[in-house]
């Protein structure tokens, strides 16, 4: 995925997630999609006191203060971070592992984070990101594609594998 506004959406997505169940962030989707105004991330950083009691007041999504500020706060440090690197993609895939790290024996348990996802986490902090802990990025890594973690002899590793060599990284 190499969509600024698309990486924008799963990182928050997966930030409002932390500490609940993914079926009732994918139920609530389409609200989250409403209510942030798709995601763009200009229009997004924007928001103010009123944006954000109006998010508090919508029962479609998940209404807690901490992650709706966070949402507002990443999409303003998303357009410094765009402006540096050129893009939010560009500036996440650069953060791409090696295949080092993504190989794993038949049978061991995949992480909840690797040293990539700290750093990229440690990183994202440091810029002034907030509820993007090394668990958020890794699970963020892998719905997006930047790593392949399944196992060799899994039926999903070369179908996965196909489509990431066919993605055409961001400059």
């Amino acid at each position: 995925m190499t969509d600024d506004t698309r990486l924008f959406e799963k990182l928050c997505l997966e930030g409002f997630q932390a500490g609940l169940s993914w079926i009732t962030i994918l139920r609530k989707r389409p609200n989250f999609r409403a209510a942030f105004a798709d995601f763009d991330i200009a229009t997004v950083a924007a928001f103010d006191e009123d944006d954000v009691a109006r998010l508090l007041a919508d029962a479609g999504i998940v209404r807690h203060q901490g992650k709706i500020r966070s949402t507002i706060n990443n999409a303003q440090r998303g357009l410094e971070l765009a402006d540096e690197a050129g893009s939010l993609a560009a500036y996440v895939w650069s953060w791409e592992p090696g295949e080092s790290e993504q190989d794993r024996p038949v049978g061991a348990p995949l992480p909840a984070t690797t040293a990539t996802s700290t750093a990229l986490s440690r990183d994202l902090k440091r810029r002034g990101w907030t509820f993007v802990g090394p668990t958020t990025v890794y699970a963020f890594m892998q719905a997006m594609g930047l790593v392949n973690d399944h196992v060799p002899g899994c039926e999903w590793r070369a179908l996965c594998q196909a489509e990431r060599e066919r993605l055409a990284r961001p400059g």
